[in-house]
């Protein structure tokens, strides 16, 4: 082989570009939400694309499922970016971890075809909401959970939620800044697990608006609470008002935990969180 034919080889070789996606948990009390802020303002996207950009050796743009709010966690954002770096999975989650603070953490990372998006793949997501029902303000957790001083019934708040699953118009539960095309979505499911003092809403749907999981957990609580009648949350939710929703339940008790992409991409799968309430990784 002559060296000029060498020299192309060696540059195709290089021009060859991977796409990769990574599974991303974070604690999101100290940052202004997942999406890249102005300069000086901390975001989880701007963090993780500089630990990864050091793994790579070149500047890496990310693309997530969703972008969490400010104080808003996850323990199962995905990813992916584009790179010509030749690296191993196990190259990937350790040079990124070593590089990231200690409320940030990758989990997982693996090549995948050209056509994986991790938005626009997705065909579901799925949030849980922690309340900590006690008359006393929690010392621990306290930027984890969303504290209720009042007692909760939780059999009001699951027959409340029956009239939010299937496909409807959110209206009522979005936020008035909410700039999504549609306000129809379908809800999977929405179901409520008690654990001691711990509430946890638990709901699945193909996508969500601004502030819808929060604006659903306020008027829940509103009803568990005994101040609105259980019939109160179809009420909102039929009158496509978001000033018919109540108020809008605090970030920090909101965790992103799944998203469902088809089988052919073959992600890796993971136990769901909030990691503190291991008991919920036996819950369908």
């Amino acid at each position: 082989m002559s060296s000029l034919t060498s020299d192309a080889a060696a540059q195709g070789a290089a021009a060859v570009v991977f796409r990769v996606a990574a599974c991303v948990e974070y604690r999101g009390t100290a940052y202004r939400g997942w999406q890249r802020q102005q300069p000086g303002v901390k975001s989880v996207q701007e963090t993780v694309e500089k630990a990864l950009s050091r793994v790579a050796n070149h500047p890496v743009n990310l693309f997530c499922a969703g972008r969490t709010d400010a104080g808003v966690h996850a323990s199962c954002q995905i990813i992916h970016f584009e790179t010509d770096a030749v690296r191993t999975p196990v190259n990937w989650v350790h040079g990124a971890n070593a590089n990231l603070p200690a409320d940030i953490s990758v989990a997982w990372a693996k090549v995948v075809p050209k056509d994986f998006h991790a938005r626009f793949s997705a065909v579901a997501r799925r949030y849980r909401y922690v309340i900590y029902s006690d008359p006393v303000r929690p010392a621990h957790l306290a930027h984890e959970v969303t504290w209720n001083y009042r007692s909760l019934d939780i059999e009001r708040m699951r027959r409340a939620a029956e009239a939010l699953v299937g496909e409807h118009d959110f209206t009522s539960y979005r936020a008035l800044a909410c700039q999504a095309k549609s306000p129809i979505k379908r809800v999977h499911h929405l179901k409520l697990h008690e654990f001691g003092r711990f509430i946890v809403i638990d709901i699945r749907a193909n996508a969500f608006l601004h502030h819808m999981v929060r604006n659903i957990a306020g008027v829940l609580m509103q009803i568990g609470c005994g101040e609105k009648p259980v019939n109160w949350a179809g009420d909102v939710l039929a009158a496509a008002c978001r000033r018919e929703g109540g108020l809008t339940a605090p970030a920090y008790g909101l965790y992103l935990v799944d998203v469902t992409y088809p089988e052919r991409f073959d992600l890796p799968v993971r136990y769901m969180g909030p990691h503190f309430l291991s008991a919920l990784n036996t819950l369908d």
